[in-house]
């Protein structure tokens, strides 16, 4: 009887029950360390294709580097805070596969998945090390990675997780937009395209940005999911073959088969 009741709940209506909760008093703890950048995830790992694009001439100074950032947040909203927002409302196996396997049919080129996969994983095995409070999660852990059935997508497991953490389903997908700022401001940081206080007055300037993005995007079903920017996509796919990629520490590996010193695309 029960299950039949909380099925027939729909999303609106269990988005509308996060909200009213009364919230834990560490929650604020819990968010604050996750969206922190010393949580060791591999988000530094990821340049949301800016190498690419930088090489390409796409991004050749700050305003040209707004712009990309902008595009950036409009194609996170659009195509990632779907399965953000449905993997926060129902946390559990079944439609943590079911999301996790759609967006690995989404994802169009090899290296936005990769990165994708890889920062995915690093959040949850960091996340089931923390918080051992929430046993579910560990055990979801275990149980995904003897099944091998999962890709641990990034945008999934960052919903699930929050999920579990009880986040409201607006904190989530805000949380998720900032974690996407922080990273690809890092990344242009890290790559000279601007100096470290000149990337923090961006990241302030983005913000304002991105909450219009919130709104626009916010709470959207994944059968809504939708690629914005296909250009992002096409120049994401080319971080592979790039003949030259500067390191995070400012150096330069040649040839595309060198990789140790190239950070992750996504």
């Amino acid at each position: 009887m029960l299950q039949s009741m909380v099925g027939s709940i729909s999303m609106a209506e269990r988005a509308h029950a996060q909200i009213c909760v009364v919230p834990n008093p560490l929650q604020q703890w819990n968010q604050w360390q996750l969206l922190d950048s010393i949580l060791p995830t591999g988000g530094f790992a990821h340049s949301f294709g800016l190498e690419a694009a930088i090489q390409a001439h796409i991004v050749n100074d700050q305003q040209d580097l707004y712009t990309y950032a902008l595009h950036i947040m409009e194609n996170t909203g659009s195509l990632l805070l779907p399965f953000v927002y449905t993997a926060a409302l129902s946390p559990d196996e079944e439609t943590w596969l079911k999301l996790d396997k759609m967006l690995d049919a989404m994802l169009t080129n090899e290296v936005s998945r990769k990165a994708s996969t890889t920062q995915g994983s690093a959040l949850l095995r960091i996340a089931a090390a923390i918080f051992i409070e929430i046993p579910p999660l560990k055990m979801m852990r275990e149980k995904v990675i003897v099944s091998r059935t999962f890709h641990f997508h990034h945008a999934v497991v960052f919903g699930v997780l929050f999920g579990l953490l009880s986040f409201d389903h607006v904190t989530v997908q805000r949380a998720y937009l900032f974690v996407t700022i922080r990273d690809l401001v890092s990344a242009a940081t890290r790559l000279n395209v601007i100096g470290p206080q000149g990337a923090a007055v961006m990241q302030h300037r983005i913000a304002n940005v991105a909450e219009e993005v919130l709104k626009k995007w916010m709470d959207r079903d994944v059968e809504d999911a939708c690629q914005t920017m296909p250009l992002l996509d096409t120049v994401q796919g080319c971080h592979a073959t790039l003949a030259i990629s500067r390191t995070p520490c400012g150096d330069f590996t040649h040839g595309p088969d060198q990789n140790n010193g190239r950070m992750l695309d996504m």
